[in-house]
């Protein structure tokens, strides 16, 4: 089977799709607009630099929209894809995956952001597989602010891609997989898949990419 996998934000997306997350609560008026902003700041700071404490931050970024319940968040969510998310959304993305989907490839998203955030954007990209950071869900069925499992980021997305795989019944003999990344932190799952390609890459996969001859894809030239 061809596995065709991709990373989201800053990858089939021109925008951090958590970060903007975040700043849209803040306009919402959910968030104290100084405090949560350099909050946030950190953590991106600490992702971008492979640092991140991915529990610490999934509390900090969950628990805005935890707070208003299932309804609120939910209507704030369709606000957010309608004016941040379809607006980036780029017909180059678009033709990424529909080369993949016309070629009979498996599509997946696998991303270090939280299913609420990602899931409608996968949707909204055509794509039904997705593996994102999954939240755990207390006794009134909404979200804790604690991660469920292995979450997707950095090793994780190696080890949630190898579950994913056996729940098909498949192993990664059976497939050859070609995964697209922005980020350093995507290096794991970049060196274990048959055909790695480095997509608007940050400075250190650039780097590496060069070095182990992997193809580099400018996929927004105008980003």
């Amino acid at each position: 089977m061809k596995l065709a996998l991709f990373d989201l934000d800053h990858t089939l997306l021109p925008i951090d799709s958590d970060y903007a997350w975040g700043e849209f609560t803040i306009a919402l008026g959910w968030t104290d607009p100084v405090e949560f902003a350099a909050k946030n700041d950190e953590f991106y700071a600490h992702y971008q630099a492979g640092t991140l404490d991915i529990h610490d931050y999934v509390r900090f970024a969950t628990e805005a929209f935890r707070l208003q319940g299932p309804d609120k968040a939910a209507r704030a969510h369709a606000r957010f894809m309608q004016e941040v998310v379809m607006p980036a959304i780029r017909t180059e993305a678009l033709a990424l995956i529909d080369k993949h989907r016309e070629a009979g490839d498996r599509l997946v998203i696998i991303t270090a952001t939280n299913e609420f955030v990602t899931r409608p954007i996968a949707e909204a990209l055509g794509v039904r597989e997705l593996i994102a950071v999954e939240l755990t869900r207390g006794a009134d069925g909404w979200f804790t602010g604690e991660i469920n499992g292995v979450p997707s980021i950095r090793e994780g997305k190696v080890q949630r891609l190898q579950q994913w795989l056996q729940a098909q019944g498949l192993d990664w003999r059976d497939v050859d997989s070609t995964f697209y990344s922005d980020s350093s932190n995507d290096l794991p799952l970049l060196k274990r898949v048959n055909h790695p390609v480095a997509t608007n890459p940050d400075a250190k996969l650039r780097a590496t990419a060069l070095e182990q001859g992997w193809p580099i894809l400018e996929l927004f030239s105008q980003q």
